[in-house]
Parts: C-alpha cells; sequence; structure tokens
C-alpha cells in the first residue's frame, strides 16, 4: 500500500535538567487542570456560584482523577499483574492509568461535592465539569504522543508512524552499558510484505572504547546477535523495530566507533492524535450547547451527550489501536470498548429523559 508519508516520531519524553527531567505528558496533565479551573471559573462567574466553591471542586476533581484513573487501570486491564505487586499500584510514575476509571471516579466525586460543597443538584456540576474534560483528554493524549504510547496498532496508513524512542530507551537501559548513543535515519527502501509495507531505517551506534579489533568483534556480537534477539522477541504491542535476518553491521569509514545496521520499521496509526482531535472537536460541541440555547437548563443533557460522544468514539478508535494488554488479542472486543458501552448507555438516558431544572 503506498502511503502519503511516514513520521518517524523521535521525541523524548521531557526535558533534561540533568539532575531531573520534566516530563512533557506532566505539564501535558497539569496544563489540563489548569485550562479547566479557569474554564470553571468564567462558567462560575457567569452563573452566580462563589468563587471559593472553585478551589474545592479542583481538589475534588484532581484526587478523582488520579485515583480513578490508578485504580482503572490496575483492576480493568493488568489485575493479574498488580495482585501479586501491591505496592507498585501506588507507582503512578511507571504509568498505567484508564480513563473509564476516571469517569466512574470523577462522577462519585462530583455527587459528593455537590451534596457536601455546591447544594445543587450532581447533574449540574457534571454538565458543566465535563466540558473541561474534553478539553483536558486533547491535552493528555498530546501527552501520550510525546511519551510514545497507548499508539495504534501495525498498519500502512497515510499518516503511518514508526515510534522509535521506545526502542532506543529500552535498549539502553537493558543493555547500552556499551553503547553511548542510538539513532535512526529513515531511507527510501521499503520491504514489502503480503500485509505490511515496512520502512526502513538506517539504525547508528556510538558504542564506548572500541580499540582493538577484539572489541569491534564482542560489539559485532552485541548488535548482531544479543540486540536483535532481544528486540525481535518483544510483544506484539511494544514492537516498534525488527532486524531483518540478512541486517549485518556496516562500520562507519568517517567516525570512530560508530556502527550501522538496516532495520524495518513498525508501522502503526497515530491513534494518540487522532483522539486528541476528536476531543478537540467533542469540546466544541459540548461547549457550544452551553453557551447557546436552553441545554445547561436541562439536567444531564450535556453530560449525556458527553458520555454519547467520548465513549462512544473511544470505542470505535479502538479498533486501530493497539491492544493494551496481550490477552485481548484475538477478542471480538477489548476491554475498552465493553467499559464504554454501558457508558454510552447511560448517556443516551440521562439525555433522552433530560428535563429543565424545577424553579426556586
Amino acid at each position: 500500500m503506498d502511503t502519503l508519508l511516514t513520521i518517524t516520531w523521535d521525541f523524548g519524553k521531557g526535558i533534561d535538567l540533568g539532575f531531573f527531567t520534566i516530563r512533557f505528558y506532566s505539564l501535558l496533565f497539569a496544563a489540563g487542570f489548569i485550562l479547566g479551573y479557569f474554564l470553571m471559573k468564567k462558567m462560575f462567574e457567569k452563573e452566580g456560584v462563589a468563587q471559593e466553591k472553585l478551589d474545592t471542586l479542583l481538589t475534588y476533581s484532581v484526587i478523582a482523577v488520579i485515583i480513578g484513573a490508578r485504580l482503572g487501570h490496575v483492576f480493568f486491564y493488568q489485575w493479574d499483574y498488580y495482585s501479586t505487586n501491591i505496592l507498585e499500584i501506588f507507582q503512578v510514575w511507571k504509568g498505567g492509568l484508564a480513563s473509564h476509571g476516571a469517569a466512574i471516579a470523577l462522577i462519585i466525586a462530583m455527587i459528593i461535592y455537590s451534596r457536601k460543597e455546591l447544594k445543587k443538584p450532581a447533574l449540574w456540576i457534571l454538565d458543566r465539569l465535563v466540558i473541561t474534560v474534553a478539553i483536558a483528554a486533547v491535552l493528555i493524549r498530546v501527552g501520550n504522543w510525546f511519551n510514545s504510547e497507548i499508539y495504534g496498532g501495525m498498519d500502512n496508513s497515510a499518516f503511518e508512524t514508526v515510534f522509535t524512542n521506545p526502542v532506543r530507551e529500552s535498549i539502553l537501559v537493558n543493555l547500552g552499558d556499551d553503547i553511548e548513543s542510538i539513532n535512526f535515519e529513515l531511507t527510501s527502501d521499503k520491504v514489502v510484505t503480503d500485509s505490511i509495507t515496512y520502512p526502513v531505517y538506517t539504525m547508528s551506534f556510538q558504542l564506548i572504547n572500541l580499540n582493538a579489533n577484539q572489541d569491534k568483534e564482542r560489539a559485532e556480537m552485541l548488535l548482531n546477535q544479543t540486540i536483535k534477539r532481544y528486540v525481535n522477541s518483544r510483544k506484539k504491542e511494544d514492537k516498534n523495530i525488527i532486524f531483518p535476518k540478512d541486517s549485518e553491521v556496516v562500520w562507519d569509514n568517517d567516525v570512530q566507533n560508530l556502527a550501522h545496521i538496516k532495520v524495518m520499521g513498525v508501522p502503526r496509526h497515530p491513534t494518540q492524535i487522532y483522539e486528541a482531535l476528536g476531543y478537540l472537536l467533542i469540546f466544541l460541541v459540548l461547549y457550544n450547547l452551553y453557551q447557546k440555547g436552553n441545554y445547561a437548563q436541562r439536567k444531564g443533557f450535556i453530560f449525556g451527550v458527553f458520555l454519547i460522544l467520548v465513549f462512544g468514539f473511544r470505542f470505535f478508535i479502538e479498533y486501530l489501536k493497539e491492544n493494551q494488554i496481550s490477552s485481548e488479542e484475538g477478542q471480538l472486543l477489548n476491554t475498552g470498548q465493553y467499559l464504554s458501552i454501558p457508558l454510552v448507555l447511560i448517556g443516551a438516558y440521562i439525555t433522552l429523559t433530560a428535563k429543565k431544572y424545577k424553579k426556586g
């Protein structure tokens, strides 16, 4: 299949300050809450709600999203693992968040918040809060893009993307004692199979302290055998580079200790960007509903539309995404789709039965 372009996504996860790395995902995650805060402030001002209620709302939201998203991932996707590694549940920085868990926790938190703090129906605050959630979801998916995670399945497409940084990081962490750096350069070559056309890259290794032929022989064994076997044996959901059987190390004539080897890039759908654009469109729809007509005065209408659009979109985008866990391979629907169905149905019920708030 001919493609318009192959995008090589080789971006690092953050800004390395030496003593600390500022993660782009963390910045974007925080930016989502900040942007949502100011958007809610604008809505509270418009509707005459006391501003001190806003700080409490932010606290409830942050706690609910972080705890709910983490527990959602633990129980919905990897309970078999975490049931024997309980302490790792608290290691949120290692990754593993689920939007379905965040949604459930946020609903529960808003029920509590509305009763204790706001003295309004829970659906009133949910109608407004989901507008901010939609824009935050845009930034979170961009964060996933920077992290090279939650990407699409293997496929050739108009915007096929090869995520090379996870390969580099994995090799350097696990096999990188003799390697200073790894770089990828896209070539004009392709490897065509019955199902996938693979773009070909030159993968370059800058090695450390090779001063004798014996060192070069050891380096060639590392590249031709150890690293090749390590990369090619990775699970389908983690495979972004493939070493062909006939690939051989070529030493650079101009740069000392620099070795090149041809590899095949695994093309994937950049579903993080698809989702970010989808959530942006959903945000615009929800905000337009709030601004125009009497939709904001119908109990739960905007919240119901949010559930339909977000989780309906999530259901269909899952067909393009790589399964998060190997056990989902070959199933009719994956975990994310099963979890989306009841939320869409709940949204449809709330929307269809939404009535105007009683006066007084």
